[in-house]
């Protein structure tokens, strides 16, 4: 897995490429956890990044294309701290947006990459073979601190949901298969029973500021 790591007065880029294999997927994640740390990127929008870009990557090592064509990834963080993303795989058909009804347990990637990111979208290759799809991320200091709404599904640690009748902290989050079918979401709070709710249920959420319950 060749990678590049570049660094300049307004731009810190990196670009490698992975194998079409499932492996890469958490491989490519790891990369950019660390090089987003050794940049000094804020913790929550580095994970939301993650996010975005294990389900980019996901859609690109599935996508039908020769085995021994690679993924190519590309992460820049612009000097105004706007974060960008792009996977590029050599299938020229652009993804497309699902609705998930409650009982599907697929179909929630690009959900999630529309809810994260400041905007996201495909472009051709350079090469003219293939697409590269891209998402570009807010700065986490342009991030709202009040009260807003949000699917379950883009909750994360540190978070505070209203759940139990009253503002709770989120501690953990893992998903987990409904007996039925579909995908579930079990948020651990800092007080009162997990709450477990289908992925796409949607909260009230508090990102920042009162912590008054």
């Amino acid at each position: 897995m060749a990678d590049e790591s570049i660094n300049t007065t307004d731009t810190y880029e990196l670009s490698f490429r992975v194998p079409r294999a499932r492996r890469s997927v958490p491989r490519a994640r790891a990369m950019v956890r660390a090089v987003l740390g050794a940049w000094g990127i804020a913790p929550d929008m580095a994970a939301d990044a993650e996010l975005v870009l294990s389900e980019l990557v996901t859609n690109a090592v599935r996508a039908r294309a020769p085995r021994d064509r690679q993924v190519g990834i590309r992460v820049e963080c612009q000097h105004d701290a706007a974060l960008r993303v792009e996977v590029s795989d050599t299938n020229a058909a652009e993804p497309q947006r699902r609705d998930p009804a409650p009982g599907d347990e697929g179909g929630y990637g690009l959900l999630l990459v529309d809810a994260l990111a400041r905007r996201w979208g495909t472009e051709r290759r350079a090469c003219g073979v293939g697409k590269t799809v891209w998402a570009q991320l807010p700065a986490s200091e342009s991030e709202p601190t009040s009260e807003a709404t949000a699917a379950a599904l883009t909750v994360r640690p540190g978070q505070r949901v209203h759940a139990h009748g009253a503002w709770r902290t989120v501690r953990t989050v893992r998903s987990e298969p409904y007996a039925t079918g579909g995908l579930a979401l079990v948020i651990g709070l800092d007080e009162g029973r997990a709450l477990r709710v289908p992925a796409a249920t949607t909260l009230a959420v508090r990102s920042g500021g009162s912590t008054q319950s």
